[in-house]
């Protein structure tokens, strides 16, 4: 099901112009797909999509250009399960403890992740801070992180 969900919204997005989540919804629902608006933002994060300008000052969804795609879902696991220790997060800061000499790698996955949520990262030798916004999104990140452990 989720495989068919998101070669539809593959094909949408390819084909379409599609600004917004709700417009996604619609788009697949017209294709006989019943989506709720919570499993069309995971889909996006899942696919990892990104918004790029139209060129009329609006923007749309699109994939990510195959050369920013340095990590996969199994590389960044991997990265995760070879070098931190520990997680914790205080307002809308995540902090991650890594075996010296691994944070940077662990910030640059993290990064490369894209996700919404996350504005950056500073990878020190065995730490690494990210900064999420809206705040109340630090809780759902850190669970997404340690379910890559």
């Amino acid at each position: 099901m989720k495989a068919a969900r998101h070669a539809r919204i593959k094909e949408i997005i390819d084909n379409q112009v599609i600004e917004t989540q709700e417009e996604l919804a619609e788009a697949l629902r017209k294709k006989g797909i019943e989506v709720t608006q919570a499993t069309v933002s995971r889909d996006i994060k899942e696919l990892m999509l990104i918004k790029v300008p139209t060129g009329d000052g609006q923007y749309r969804y699109a994939f990510p250009p195959e050369q920013n795609l340095v990590f996969s879902q199994a590389r960044l696991e991997r990265a995760f399960q070879d070098s931190v220790v520990g997680m914790d997060h205080s307002l809308n800061i995540i902090v991650i403890k890594t075996v010296p000499g691994l944070a940077q790698a662990v910030a640059f996955a993290v990064d490369s992740t894209k996700w919404p949520e996350i504005i950056g990262t500073v990878g020190g030798d065995d730490t690494v801070f990210i900064v999420v916004k809206p705040p109340e999104a630090a809780a759902g990140v850190l669970a997404r992180f340690r379910a890559l452990l």
